[in-house]
């Protein structure tokens, strides 16, 4: 599964970059995330508890940060594991730009893979899942960023 999109966010393009390494934003804004540690330089784990379909199941994965030119760029790559639920693996391209109106365009090119009783639901539910949790965690990332009322968890 392949996904490619942009947004705009109102801060500037190191507010977002700093925000991007940033665990506790990040597991405040990932949809079903319980607990997230590590850093930018040593990789992050991660414990996401989602539902996909009648599949529910408890993710524990790694993702690692390479290519990074600081306030531009980073790829990103990781792995969970959900027992017999199955397995994600993928990895994405995130750009940031400085936008012509004030703010900064973050852009990010997904690619992922499933396998277990999660790939046996049908690549169109599974991809619509993705794309939902892709805008979950950009809508809160962007309202945690441009100062939103309440907490980001609450917005899904």
């Amino acid at each position: 599964m392949e996904m490619h999109a942009s947004r705009v966010i109102g801060a500037d393009r190191m507010t977002v970059w700093a925000a991007l390494n940033d665990p506790e934003v990040l597991k405040a804004c990932i949809p079903g995330c319980s607990e997230l540690t590590g850093s930018p330089q040593e990789g992050f784990a991660a414990t996401v508890t989602q539902k996909v379909g009648p599949v529910k199941a408890t993710f524990r994965g790694e993702v690692t940060l390479s290519d990074i030119v600081p306030g531009e760029r980073y790829t990103i790559s990781g792995e969970g594991k959900g027992g017999v639920a199955g397995f994600a693996k993928g990895g994405a391209q995130v750009h940031l730009r400085d936008a012509e109106d004030g703010g900064t365009v973050l852009t990010y090119d997904v690619s992922a893979k499933v396998g277990g009783k999660i790939a046996q639901l049908g690549s169109r539910l599974v991809d619509s899942f993705a794309q939902k949790m892709a805008d979950q965690f950009f809508e809160r990332f962007q309202t945690r960023l441009e100062g939103g009322e309440g907490d980001p968890q609450d917005t899904a």
